[in-house]
C-alpha cells in the first residue's frame, strides 16, 4: 500500500512539471503539392526547433495575397509563424530573431529560390538578403531585415 501511495505521489509531482524547458514554436508552411524544396525547408525548420505543419495547396497565390506579400518579395512558399509571414527559404536563425524582436512588420522574405539556402540544393553564391515585408501603411522600397 505504501508503494502505491508513493507511486501516486510521484506521478502527481511529475504532472506538475512542464512538458519541456522550451516548447517548439508552431509554424504552418503552405506549399505547392509538387515542390520538393519546400518539403525540405519544412524538415529543416523541424530540425531547428519548430513544430511544422505542412499544407499542400494549389492556390498559394491567395495565401501570399492574404498575408500582404508584395509580388517582388514572393518566395517559393509561405510560412505563418508567430503572427508573421516568412516567405521563402529564410534561415531558421533569422526566423527566431524575428520572433524574438517582434518588429512592427508583416514578416520577412528571402525572394526567389537562392541556391544553397535552407531546403535548396547547390552552393551559396552570395550572402542571402532577407527583406522586411512592410505593413500596408509603409511606403518606399523594401528594407533589408538581415543578411546571412
Amino acid at each position: 500500500m505504501r508503494f502505491l501511495l508513493a507511486l501516486l505521489t510521484l506521478l502527481g509531482l511529475l504532472a506538475l512539471q512542464p512538458a519541456s524547458a522550451e516548447e517548439a514554436t508552431k509554424a504552418t508552411l503552405y506549399k505547392d503539392p509538387s515542390c520538393g524544396c519546400c518539403r525540405e525547408y519544412g524538415t529543416y525548420l523541424s530540425q531547428n526547433g519548430f513544430d511544422v505543419e505542412v499544407v499542400d495547396t494549389a492556390d498559394l497565390l491567395s495565401i501570399k495575397q492574404q498575408s500582404g506579400v508584395p509580388a517582388e518579395l514572393e518566395g517559393c512558399h509561405s510560412t505563418l509563424v508567430g503572427g508573421y509571414v516568412v516567405e521563402g527559404h529564410v534561415p531558421a536563425g533569422i526566423v527566431k530573431r524575428l520572433l524574438q524582436e517582434k518588429p512592427q512588420i508583416l514578416g520577412i522574405s528571402l525572394p526567389g529560390m537562392p541556391l544553397g539556402s535552407p531546403g535548396m540544393d547547390g552552393v551559396k553564391e552570395a550572402p542571402f538578403v532577407i527583406y522586411e515585408i512592410p505593413n500596408a501603411d509603409s511606403a518606399g522600397a523594401p528594407k533589408v531585415y538581415a543578411t546571412e
